[in-house]
């Protein structure tokens, strides 16, 4: 009997050691992602992921990382690679779009710092001034939710239109035209098509990265909007990561003097930069 609880002594310190070292490997990737020296990032073709490339990802790399970009046609896929964690960041969107991926996809993306953005603006290919709008004219607006209350704030701001007041403009639809004097009609579409049909309205409303993408002069803009606060671009990462030393990286090269300095040589009036970046 005594050898047989002697046993069971050795057998219970036994499995004891074998937990204690599970729990020691089970704390492991922590200290992995704390040391975490490559940094893969959701790349596209436009302006903020390459805007990234020649500034930001030099500054990181004399910081001793390593950067990857991987290749996404679209930022809904873009964003569910993150959600997912196949990608670290991403430097493609907004406030606003972050919040709606995050309430239809059970998302936890967080932005961390605000980014040079370019601003929507509205262009014709038949009209050379906002005063030329007739009556009835056709006007082509984005038709994701958050662009689309981004354009009809911005027809409000020229005065082609009337939002309801008690509607946030960051949430306002083409429901919430309250005085359209000249019945305007508008026709929501995705972003990306916009640019080729631009024949076929009389004026359109584009988004910075599509004027950007299509090859538009940005100058040609007949009026551009007033940036808000939810509208400005951001370095988004999934909440979890916000506090890492590599997240904390990137955001100290978008708040560089390194940055400052390729923005006064490179800003050719695209750009426009938040202030707590100036």
């Amino acid at each position: 009997m005594k050898r047989i609880l002697q046993t069971m002594l050795l057998l219970s310190v036994f499995a004891l050691y074998l937990t204690a070292c599970g729990n020691t490997g089970a704390e492991s990737p922590a200290v992995g992602a704390a040391s975490k020296t490559e940094i893969v990032y959701g790349k596209s073709q436009g302006p903020y992921t390459e805007l990234f490339e020649a500034a930001i990802v030099p500054i990181l790399e004399n910081q001793g990382y390593t950067l990857k970009g991987v290749d996404f046609s679209d930022l809904l896929t873009a964003d569910i690679a993150l959600n997912d964690g196949e990608v670290d960041v991403n430097v493609e969107q907004h406030t606003a779009y972050a919040e709606n991926f995050n309430a239809n996809n059970s998302g936890d993306l967080v932005p961390i710092s605000p980014i040079p953005t370019v601003p929507a603006g509205i262009y014709s290919a038949t009209h050379s001034s906002l005063e030329e709008v007739g009556e009835g004219a056709k006007i082509a607006v984005p038709n994701d939710a958050s662009n689309t209350a981004r354009a009809y704030a911005l027809l409000q701001k020229i005065g082609w239109v009337k939002l309801n007041p008690e509607v946030e403009l960051s949430a306002v639809t083409q429901d919430d035209i309250v005085e359209n004097p000249k019945n305007l009609e508008f026709v929501e579409m995705k972003s990306l098509t916009i640019p080729a049909a631009i024949q076929d309205f009389d004026y359109v409303v584009i988004t910075g990265s599509i004027v950007y993408n299509a090859g538009i002069d940005p100058s040609t803009a007949l009026a551009t909007e007033d940036i808000q606060e939810h509208l400005v671009l951001q370095v988004v990462v999934k909440e979890g990561n916000k506090s890492t030393p590599w997240a904390q990286a990137i955001v100290d090269a978008y708040h560089s003097n390194e940055f400052k300095e390729y923005l006064e040589k490179n800003n050719d009036g695209l750009w426009w930069v938040p202030e707590e970046l100036q």
